[in-house]
Order: C-alpha cells, then structure tokens, then sequence
C-alpha cells in the first residue's frame, strides 16, 4: 500500500492506495499540529479500514505549505517507519516541463498534471480550484506549456463580506437566477456566476493562444462541482486528481 499527502494551504488531503486503486481519503486541517496530533488523526481513519501502518510500503508528499513539511516528513518516518518521497527537482514526471523556472512550479499543480495526462490524455487543461485558482496547459506531446494562477473562490467570497461591513457571509451555491433578490442571492449570482464566467474566459483565452482548440478540461478542487455545474467548458471533473498524481508519480519513481 502507499499513503500520500497534499499538504495545502487551507487543507491536507491524504489518500491510501492498493495498486491503482484508491481505498480511503482524510481531508485535515492546514493546522499548527504537531506530528503526534496528525497521526492520531490518521491512525484512527486507517484503523477504521483494517489498515496496519506496516501494511504501507511507501509514503508520497506533495507541499505548497513549507511550515508543514518538516512535520510530516517527521510523522511518516516516526510512525510508517518510511522516509517519504516528495514532489520537487529531479524527480520523474513524465512530462516536459517547459517552465522558466521549474523549481517555482507548485507541486500539486505538478501532480495534478500527471494524473491527467495519465488518466485522460493530452492535449489538456488542468484547473485546479482550491485555495488559488491554478490553470495548466498540456500540449499532445506531454509538454507542460504554463499556466494561469488566479483568485479562489472561497478566498473572494470571504474578501468580499471582510470588505464591505453590510455583506454577510454567504453559502456557496449557485442561485437559481443571475439577477438576485435579495443581498444574500445577489452576492451568490456574482460571487459563483462571476468566478465561473472568469474560469470560462480563461479557458477560451488558453485554448485560442495555444491552438489547442479540442483540449480535454479537467477540473479539481473542493468546488469545481460548482464550477461545473455553472459554466460549460469543464470536460471531465475529478475531485482526486492530485492524490492519483502523486501515486502515479511514486509508482513512476519508486526503486
């Protein structure tokens, strides 16, 4: 079995694999935990599915959250007794990363690509929404081209009620009408509305600049469901695609 972790800004994913097949993910908190308190975390959802930690035989980390590693690295070797793998220079992708500075490219967007050009072949646009709103751009021939970094959507809507003291917090789902009712329906037509029309123009934009007019568009991240249900340019949408990718990409480098 493999474990692997996407240590985020707001969240950490963690998913454990047999093979290729992915038998449980933990979604925790970005939290100033020490490794003790995480594991005591993990070690419950493992035990749940029969897990042993002895039953996994590599560990994979993907970071964008450098306060973190060190905790993890620490916690996998104390409890998995695994020194993990993770996601930086000099490790085999697959792909052609065509990035002026490769050591700048965040490795879940690294990981997400694997996974879709593993998975759903290439040409392909990889959007993830998350904390940031990353697009990535694939060309037929594994080359990873670049990409667009943006606002998320979580992150606009709480700027936008901190801002203005009359605007409340707001759920985030679609309103039936784009012209809104009331303060609350009004902010979620522009707060959902206005992102997905920008992840379209996005889109559009990418896919008229590269020529890659018939690229697959694959989205991630905890609201791309929204997204998708919102705009019309989102092929395909997997809410796992980084996990997949960092499996991949132990399998990929594994000795």
């Amino acid at each position: 079995m493999v474990v692997v972790f996407d240590i985020g800004n707001t969240n950490i994913k963690m998913g454990v694999f047999e093979g290729d097949e992915l038998i449980d993910t933990l979604r925790m908190a970005s939290a100033n935990k020490t490794g003790d308190e995480y594991w005591l975390l993990i070690k419950d959802m493992l035990a749940v599915k029969s897990i042993s930690p002895r039953d996994v035989e590599g560990v994979m980390i993907s970071s964008v959250n450098p306060n973190l590693n060190y905790t993890f690295e620490h916690m996998t070797e104390t409890y998995f007794g695994i020194k993990p793998m993770t996601v930086g220079a000099g490790l085999k992708t697959g792909l052609r990363i065509r990035y002026d500075n490769p050591k700048e490219l965040g490795a879940d967007r690294v990981a997400g690509c694997v996974a879709a050009y593993k998975l759903y072949g290439a040409p392909c646009i990889v959007i993830d929404c998350g904390t940031a709103t990353t697009f990535n751009v694939i060309s037929a021939d594994g080359e990873f081209s670049g990409g667009a970094i943006s606002f998320g959507l979580k992150a606009a809507a709480e700027s936008l009620s901190a801002s203005a003291a009359r605007l409340p917090k707001v759920e985030l789902s679609a309103p039936r009408s784009a012209i809104g009712k009331t303060t609350i329906t009004g902010m979620q037509s522009g707060i959902i509305y206005g992102y997905s029309g920008m992840v379209e123009s996005m889109v559009k934009r990418i896919k008229e600049e590269s020529g890659l007019l018939y690229a697959k568009v694959v989205a991630t991240g905890g609201i791309a469901d929204i997204v998708n249900r919102c705009s019309n340019v989102i092929d395909i949408v997997d809410r796992t695609l980084t996990l997949r990718g960092l499996n991949i990409l132990y399998s990929m480098n594994v000795k």
